[in-house]
């Protein structure tokens, strides 16, 4: 029978696409579970990616149904808005080329040197990832915001200065922020390839006398290109497409990127139609940036071949430090403290303060600031969107994902290659450009359906901007389920939903678990997206801590960031329990 052909080395993928469709003919159905499967996963893909990005294309080129270049043309060459668009640039490439520094030292230092405590380090080092880059620059904006910052203060009355020493407020400051957070992108890519990496060439190029820096510029870096790329890659888009840093570090001297731009223009507009249109119009220039970036990232790899992992178990040679162990581990424990320790340190104390701008002593803490904000229905309300939210879009998502992935991985339909690249594309775009077209189309313009400013707009948003993570955790999973067992389960008489009942869903279950968190912990510290979406009744965690700082309560603002940080160190720790031990089927 055809379900049970195989090509040597692994199940041939045309041979399972017939076996599936023999055996959905032997249950005498024509369209069966995975017609409907199929057919269900391109019309929510349609409607969750497809529309809100037309809606986009066409409100920035047409107007009132005939194309129009006049607003958008307008709106690039205004000064203001070139301005932006080149702050956007400079902080964006800088934050890659310093970011990708950054990781790639680390990276080498933990994953090739023999420094102590690497395992402690390594994980340390992945911290700023878990948390909102905005966070970071709440605490730092804190210390360095000019007269009103604390260590400011302290080195003004210190060393009697006139002016602060430091200026967070700056395109240096946002660029250095973001650095922080971001070069974790190219670490833990770097890292991993490091350590799977043969390490015959390196070897042979020092026994043939080469020097080790020439080993590392040679030979070493050129094998891990791919995994530099896709670490930079990230870097820039997340820079570009970023929000809060931005905005909390720029407002204030009127410094601008394309994202705080959008805000800037649909906020002063109050929301109307034109003021959005505008935004369309900086949205499509923010979206071929990004796309400049993915075709520059290929170029790179399309240069050479990097086959960095062979068949023998071995470990590359960890280089010997000698006398720069200490002196280099002085250095990694002193980026921690600033990156990790400082920022999380002085949230938590800011939001035990009395006042903003009394010293942090003893005398002047109290949980005030707590009682307040969970006293606030304001804040409670925002806490509880965002769970709803967050379970909300985990789980819906969670379950979407699964049946693409079903869709592309097993039943292999005509259009598979498309239907993996519009669950993978509202990741790839920036989320003020997702907020924008989702507005777009669901404000009343198509079928009269009108969800903004409710949190169905922010629920709708969510959905298609976190697919990808669920997907792709279920395409893994589905792809060390071999699907022989559910075949022989269909061909003892089990039908097609009870197979997919008892045999495929409980083995991919961990990772369908898995998937939800991936989805629960950036949706409820997300801004970006939701910053643009929400109404008078639709505040979410990120945008009231946002709204505090922005109305000037900043330590009701830090002690709500403050419980948000616990909540998502709760859940990553949770997600970590749940996935350390998952092995392949």
């Amino acid at each position: 029978m055809a379900f049970l052909r195989r090509r040597r080395g692994g199940v041939d993928p045309s041979a399972q696409a017939r076996s599936v469709s023999d055996l959905s003919a032997l249950e005498g159905r024509h369209i069966g579970v995975d017609g409907i499967m199929t057919g269900l996963s391109f019309i929510l893909l349609f409607i969750i990616v497809v529309i809100p990005i037309f809606m986009i294309i066409y409100n920035a080129f047409f107007y009132e149904g005939r194309f129009d270049l006049s607003l958008f043309t307008s709106v690039i060459f205004e000064e203001e808005n070139l301005k932006a668009m080149g702050n956007t640039i400079i902080i964006a490439l800088a934050v890659t080329v310093f970011g990708t520094i950054m990781g790639l030292f680390y990276a080498w230092l933990l994953g090739r040197s023999d420094i102590p405590a690497k395992g402690f380090m390594r994980a340390l080092f992945t911290i700023p990832y878990m948390f909102p880059p905005f966070f970071g620059a709440m605490a730092w904006d804190l210390l360095f915001s000019g007269r009103a910052g604390y260590i400011n203060r302290w080195l003004m009355s210190t060393f009697h200065l006139r002016q602060p020493p430091v200026n967070i407020n700056s395109i240096g400051g946002i660029i250095f922020v973001e650095c922080s957070y971001y070069f974790p992108f190219v670490f833990m890519q770097v890292v991993s390839a490091l350590e799977r990496m043969d390490p015959t060439l390196e070897e042979s190029a020092r026994i043939a006398g080469a020097r080790q820096s020439q080993v590392i510029w040679k030979i070493t870096l050129p094998l891990v290109k791919p995994a530099i790329s896709a670490g930079a890659l990230l870097i820039l888009i997340s820079s570009l497409a970023h929000f809060g840093v931005p905005s909390i570090l720029g407002f204030s001297k009127n410094i601008y990127t394309l994202p705080t731009m959008i805000y800037a223009l649909i906020n002063r507009s109050g929301g109307s139609f034109e003021g959005i249109r505008q935004g369309t119009a900086l949205s499509i220039l923010l979206v071929a940036v990004v796309a400049i970036a993915l075709v520059i990232q290929k170029y790179v790899l399309s240069s050479g071949s990097y086959d960095i992992i062979k068949g023998k178990s071995m470990r590359p040679t960890l280089i010997k430090l000698r006398g720069a162990k200490y002196p280099l581990l002085l250095l990694a424990s002193l980026t921690l403290l600033v990156i990790v320790v400082v920022p999380l340190v002085m949230i938590f104390l800011v939001a035990l303060v009395k006042a903003y701008g009394l010293p942090l002593t003893w005398a002047n803490f109290s949980f005030s600031n707590y009682v307040k904000v969970f006293d606030s229905p304001a804040t409670m309300d925002s806490i509880k969107n965002s769970l709803f939210l967050s379970i909300t879009a985990g789980i819906v998502c969670m379950f979407l994902g699964v049946m693409i992935a079903y869709v592309i991985n097993r039943i292999r339909p005509k259009g598979r290659g498309l239907l993996e690249i519009l669950s993978i594309l509202p990741y790839s775009i920036p989320g003020t450009v997702l907020a924008i077209g989702v507005i777009l189309s669901w404000s009343g313009s198509l079928a009269g359906i009108n969800l903004y400013n409710t949190i169905w707009i922010i629920l709708v948003a969510y959905m298609a901007r976190y697919l990808s993570f669920s997907m792709k955790s279920a395409s893994a999973s589905l792809q060390q389920v071999n699907s022989s067992l559910e075949e022989a389960s269909r061909a003892c008489g089990a039908t097609h939903t009870e197979s997919l009942k008892d045999i495929t869903l409980p083995l991919i279950k961990p990772a369908m678990v898995s998937g939800f968190f991936l989805i629960f912990l950036p949706a409820m510290r997300e801004l970006t997206t939701s910053v643009l979406l929400y109404g008078p009744y639709s505040r979410t965690l990120g945008v009231q801590i946002f709204a505090l700082r922005d109305a000037g309560m900043i330590p009701q603002a830090s002690a709500l960031a403050s419980v948000a940080i616990v909540i998502i160190i709760v859940c990553n720790a949770v997600v970590t329990e749940i996935t350390k031990d998952r092995k392949g089927a």
